[in-house]
């Protein structure tokens, strides 16, 4: 991302705003419309809601110095790739993987890197699947490559991580052993959760399939005794 050095630091500011808000409308309006030709070709919707949102101004310097960082905006640019966030909620883990899969095939999306922490969560019992990727904005100038974080997780995992989050921000990363360990043994049960939601829901569509097949069986022997 090139910010001319001409711009004064209010210009140079303003100018990344702009580039990271308008990364969040270009990929929001890619997942609406692969989350609709979903619905449209398989009359199945992945995706329950999707919230975005901009770093503030505070946090983006808090994360800074929090690294190790000047505050400048060259390395709020390279050092950060939170800035401009997705997060995509939808019902069931398996469509977590369908979804990525959906965004990584898009050829003007690149990924930069995936971590999976459904498969490998963290020590804490946080599960969510993480991409970061650039997606060109088109400006006068030409494109430039910008960074989006996307966070994909079911709705058990997404209240979790909400918990998880006030309790951090309360007790500034120091929360007590015994909330750290409730918290976890919480993150266990959305595991549970989440999979016993899955299987319900598979054996919800075995049945509704086995009804269609019968209801077509009965509607070919009507068909049987009209000829």
């Amino acid at each position: 991302m090139n910010i001319p050095k001409s711009f004064n630091q209010v210009d140079q500011w303003k100018s990344v705003m702009f580039l990271y808000d308008s990364a969040l409308k270009e990929i929001s309006t890619k997942i609406e419309i692969l989350n609709n030709e979903f619905v449209h070709i398989y009359n199945y919707n992945p995706i329950e809601h999707i919230k975005s949102r901009l770093k503030t101004p505070d946090s983006i310097v808090k994360k800074l110095k929090r690294y190790g960082y000047d505050v400048t905006i060259d390395n709020m640019v390279e050092k950060l790739n939170d800035i401009a966030g997705i997060r995509i909620i939808c019902s069931f883990t398996s469509d977590i993987y369908q979804i990525a899969e959906m965004i990584t095939k898009q050829s003007d999306v690149t990924v930069l890197y995936v971590k999976d922490y459904i498969k490998y969560p963290k020590p804490n019992g946080y599960k969510s699947y993480h991409m970061v990727i650039t997606i060109p904005i088109y400006l006068t100038d030409g494109p430039v490559d910008t960074k989006v974080e996307i966070q994909i997780r079911t709705i058990a995992m997404d209240f979790w991580a909400s918990l998880e989050h006030k309790i951090y921000y309360k007790f500034e990363g120091n929360a007590p052993a015994y909330l750290q360990q409730e918290l976890k043994a919480c993150a266990d049960v959305v595991n549970m959760l989440d999979g016993k939601m899955f299987s319900l829901n598979q054996a919800i569509l075995e049945l509704s399939e086995a009804q269609q097949r019968e209801t077509a069986g009965e509607d070919m022997i009507d068909e049987d005794e009209l000829t």
